[in-house]
């Protein structure tokens, strides 16, 4: 196959295009942006020019108080949600209080401010605390021991 002189020159053509648009991106000119003196930075940081993503506000820690609450709080309810249907109250009271604390204790040691202020003042159960109760169940409950299935026409 042939190429043509006009195909061969439009060729050339877009091969010199290409190389000469990269040369100039690669390019670039730093002489004239000297880095601000620490006076200079300060003053734009708080003029508020400068935009740095790695400078952000961190949550404020959660107290003592606070995360002592919500596990009570949090271990009374779901015990309350245990014994909604419940047909023996006191025995599935006592049987449930354990492992309801135990998802609470677990809550609270990853408890943010957020979400201990939105379930302590507001009673509302955040996304990322039912998140956060999945994973304390799965966590509390998979260490006890699971009840002897029935033996059925003698297999093991």
């Amino acid at each position: 196959m042939k190429n043509s002189t006009p195909n061969q020159n439009a060729w050339m053509a877009v091969c010199a295009g290409l190389a000469l648009a990269f040369m100039l991106t690669a390019c670039s000119d730093d002489e004239g942006k000297q880095p601000p003196n620490a006076a200079e930075a300060k003053k734009l940081q708080t003029a508020g020019d400068v935009h740095n993503p790695f400078d952000h506000t961190h949550d404020e820690p959660v107290t003592d108080v606070q995360k002592h609450k919500f596990e009570h709080d949090f271990a009374a309810q779901c015990v309350e949600r245990e014994l909604k249907n419940s047909t023996d109250k006191e025995a599935d009271k006592a049987r449930w209080e354990r492992p309801c604390m135990c998802i609470a204790t677990f809550m609270m040691k990853n408890l943010t401010a957020d979400e201990a202020e939105k379930f302590i003042d507001e009673h509302k159960n955040t996304q990322s605390l039912v998140i956060k109760y999945e994973n304390a169940a799965y966590h509390c409950l998979q260490a006890k021991q699971q009840p002897k299935e029935p033996q059925l026409f003698g297999r093991q």
